[in-house]
């Protein structure tokens, strides 16, 4: 089992916001950090003690990385795996990297979730106009069409809410792996986490509830409102 200690470097993957909340938390606890991003500004690495600038498959550079730190984690999931096994070979890394293949591919978790007993909403997999067609007939409209790999905060999907939309999605989106999701109304949305470390030890922490504009977050409140969450008890 990895333990590192404070006073340990933890290695940081990505340069974004997580990055920096990430190392601002870890500094609180007495770690260092160590950023990995090919942007030159990035706001993780201004509140880092080391920095490497260079490409996510700059194989090279993850070794020297790997070397540089104690344990090693990812901000974000839409970076290639593959790379990141010359990090790996090397030093520990949490998640392991085939949780973050199966995070950055929407079929691949969608398929892990039902392994699991989960019950996402109805997809079908599409790789052609025809594939798009029956997934229609057989999920129905409203639907999300979103590709399988790189969407967040809205990119990468398109909502279906009649049927002259097809084509037009199909215009903007098609020629890239691509999932269709049955629409699902709902009243409140909320987020569920939940860490589990090397022993097995679950911890959690107050569900924040999030409203989204133009499928983008726009506001989150943790806790929940008590009187949300009650709406939601049977």
């Amino acid at each position: 089992m990895k333990t590192v200690a404070p006073g340990g470097t933890i290695g940081i993957i990505g340069g974004g916001q997580l990055g920096r909340m990430l190392a601002l938390a870890a500094a609180q606890l007495g770690y260092r950090t160590h950023i990995f991003a090919p942007e030159a500004g990035n706001c993780a690495a201004e509140v880092s003690n080391e920095f490497t600038c260079a490409s996510y498959d700059d194989r090279k550079a993850l070794a020297r990385f790997a070397k540089a730190v104690d344990v090693a984690t990812f901000e974000f999931e839409n970076i290639d795996a593959d790379p990141l096994e010359e990090v790996a070979s090397r030093v520990a890394v949490f998640p392991p990297l085939a949780a973050l293949r199966i995070g950055q591919d929407r079929i691949a978790e969608k398929r892990f979730a039902e392994s699991c007993g989960g019950r996402p909403a109805d997809w079908a997999e599409v790789n052609s106009r025809a594939d798009l067609d029956a997934a229609v007939v057989r999920i129905g409209l409203p639907a999300i069409l979103k590709t399988t790999r790189f969407g967040y905060d809205g990119k990468g999907q398109f909502r279906l809410k009649k049927n002259e939309d097809i084509a037009a999605a199909w215009a903007e989106m098609g020629g890239q792996p691509m999932i269709l999701e049955a629409f699902v109304p709902f009243a409140h949305e909320f987020s569920l986490i939940v860490a589990r470390d090397q022993a097995g030890t679950v911890s959690f922490w107050d569900a924040p509830e999030y409203i989204h504009r133009d499928g983008i977050r726009a506001r989150s409140t943790a806790p929940a409102p008590a009187a949300v969450i009650r709406e939601q008890i049977p």
